[in-house]
């Protein structure tokens, strides 16, 4: 049979004719509908009841798309000085921006977009109260209305529209209300104000965006008090979330739920704004005239440990940023750099010896023929002995190496009772001050060489913390008390302070007779016209005044340096000399000239202000409660 007729045949025998192939597709296609019926049924009724799909929750999804939250950036706390008056705060500049959208609208269907028939009036506000100038302003409104009627949803108004002040935006919403119009809204951007410019500006920091790309995110400290604290001064962020519009933005009152933001708690520093501002004041012609590499100046009450003023050279505007570039000193010299002392030190080393009965003021030492011989080193004094015989009370005011080494080696020839006394003086390890990249300094090795040699001030390095904490154990008696840099820190919301207390510390390292015999000799530095290294430079109306200098040899990358001013010059303060209330210490490390005047520059001013202010509150006339 051919394959034609099998065909045929098979056809007639399954009846596939037309109408009944018609038939079947009809049957197939009817149970098929009735199949996705029931499971489109199920799948909603699944859906409905369940609310999700492929795990996403569908309820979730719809607030997503209706509900919108945003951030309340808690207040960033101000930094005080110990009466008050603001080093720095926080403060928001606003940008201008205008809504054109006809969607945008209020409760009730009020109209909380800006009409193009109050462009005219919108514009003279701006102009009124920005840079913007009126025209400026229709140019930028009308730029938003498109050549067939649309309008964008909402038009900003160029860098003239920043930067506008609380003050200034409160102005303009009134303006708006007074001339019946909407329209015109600001966004808020995070700032810090430091009024005072150029004010102990490293030890105070500054502030910069968190999120260079986006402001919002708030501002984070850099440097100082702004960096270390900066968890105290930030607070805590709070949320508003609310209904949006199809664009995402909010509805009006249609706030549903608020978490409030804990502002930063406020810092009281122990800076005296009156006394830095002087001291800032009398840095820079000194600086312009001598021009050294960095310059420190730290003023501290002595009996508490208070710093009333401190500030360095280099410096620079934390508001403004002047002075932050590539060539500045991006570290808080007074506790991060480590120093050799020089001649500064030798008041330690006689405390030491008059501790260990070492020290007879009115005994003459013998100045070597040649020098001071240390195994394969000779130390000479500055004078190389050309001022003849000396005692060891004129050894401290004359500055004498060779004095300190005999004292030193007196005490113990391998150097180490001297050594233990470094260390009850808190020299080698850090004062715990709180700020950030503190360093601890460096005792001598164990080679009585060098450990002799740090009777004078060598082969040992400092920080500006350390000699002003160790210098009050001369000053209250033998009591040695921790610098402070904050006075107290307090929380706005509750009211709770924080007061910082006087804290002493270890034990008292010499007896009050060895500190006073110190601070007499001390005197002579500056009254002793014979043996007064720097006599008739420092001084104080009224008042005598126990200082040593110091000018420190500086290490460079063949041993020390030998250029004529390669330097630290420094000197130390403490008034009145036979009971202080205050120390000040001061250094300059390599000028480009010098003169024994020239520190003195800084110093007799700014502690004649410091004693007439004393002076000053001591005599106020306290009225009797009523």
């Amino acid at each position: 049979m051919s394959i034609k007729n099998k065909i045929k045949n098979f056809v007639k025998k399954k009846n596939l004719n037309p109408m009944n192939n018609r038939k079947k597709v009809g049957i197939i296609l009817f149970a098929t509908s009735i199949g996705l019926f029931f499971l489109f049924a199920f799948r909603l009724t699944y859906i409905v009841a369940v609310g999700k799909v492929a795990g996403v929750s569908l309820p979730e999804k719809t607030a997503n798309l209706y509900q919108g939250s945003s951030v309340v950036k808690a207040k960033r706390g101000a930094i005080l000085d110990r009466n008050g008056q603001v080093i720095a705060e926080d403060a928001t500049s606003y940008s201008v921006y205008a809504i054109l959208s006809e969607t945008y609208l209020g409760e009730e269907n009020k109209k909380l977009y800006a009409q193009k028939k109050d462009f005219q009036t919108l514009a003279e506000i701006l102009d009124r109260n920005t840079e913007l100038t009126k025209d400026e302003a229709l140019g930028f409104l009308n730029k938003g209305v498109n050549e067939d009627g649309t309008v964008k949803f909402q038009v900003e108004f160029g860098t003239k529209g920043k930067n506008i002040t609380l003050e200034t935006r409160q102005k303009i919403e009134e303006e708006l209300k007074q001339n019946k119009v909407v329209g015109l809204y600001f966004e808020g951007h995070p700032a810090r104000i430091y009024p005072n410019g150029v004010f102990a500006s490293h030890f105070i920091g500054y502030t910069d965006s968190a999120d260079a790309e986006d402001d919002s995110k708030g501002l984070v400290g850099k440097m100082g008090l702004e960096e270390s604290y900066n968890d105290i001064l930030s607070g805590q962020d709070g949320k508003i979330e609310y209904e949006k519009d199809v664009y995402g933005n909010p509805l009006p009152g249609t706030v549903a739920n608020e978490k409030k933001a804990v502002d930063g708690k406020d810092i009281y520093t122990t800076l005296d704004s009156r006394i830095q501002s002087q001291l800032e004041i009398l840095l820079d012609p000194v600086v312009e005239e001598f021009k050294p590499e960095d310059m420190t100046a730290m003023l501290m009450k002595a009996k508490t440990g208070e710093i009333l003023a401190m500030s360095q050279r280099p410096s620079f505007n934390p508001e403004t940023k002047e002075g932050l570039n590539d060539k500045t000193v991006w570290r808080n010299i007074l506790v991060e750099d480590k120093f050799e002392p020089g001649s500064t030190m030798k008041l330690f080393t006689a405390a030491a010896a008059m501790q260990e009965g070492k020290f007879s003021p009115n005994t003459t030492f013998a100045y070597p023929a040649g020098g001071y011989k240390l195994d394969d080193r000779t130390v000479n004094d500055h004078d190389f002995g050309a001022v003849g015989p000396l005692t060891f009370r004129q050894a401290i005011s004359w500055s004498s190496n060779v004095g300190m080494l005999t004292l030193e080696q007196a005490m113990d020839p391998t150097g180490q009772i001297w050594k233990s006394y470094l260390e009850k003086f808190g020299f080698g390890k850090s004062t715990n001050s709180g700020l950030a990249g503190e360093s601890a300094g460096e005792l001598p090795g164990d080679n009585w060489v060098d450990i002799a040699m740090s009777s004078f001030g060598q082969a040992v390095s400092v920080t500006n913390f350390q000699m002003m904490q160790a210098y009050t154990a001369i000053a209250n008696d033998g009591s040695m008390v921790k610098p402070q840099y904050i006075s107290k820190i307090v929380d706005k919301d509750t009211g709770e302070e924080k007061v910082t207390q006087t804290e002493k510390v270890g034990q008292p390292v010499i007896t009050p007779q060895a500190a006073n015999d110190i601070r007499t000799y001390m005197i002579d530095t500056v009254e002793d016209p014979n043996y007064g290294i720097a006599y008739d430079v420092y001084k104080v109306p009224g008042y005598h005044v126990a200082a040593k200098t110091g000018t420190a040899q500086i290490t460079g990358e063949n041993g020390y340096m030998a250029g004529l001013t390669d330097y630290t010059y420094s000197v130390v303060e403490m008034v009145p000399a036979e009971n202080p209330e205050y120390i000040l210490y001061l250094t300059m490390k390599k000028p480009q000239t010098y003169t024994r005047e020239a520190l003195a520059k800084i110093a007799n001013p700014l502690m004649k202000l410091v004693m007439e202010s004393m002076d000053s509150e001591s005599t106020k006339i306290v009225e009797p409660a009523k």
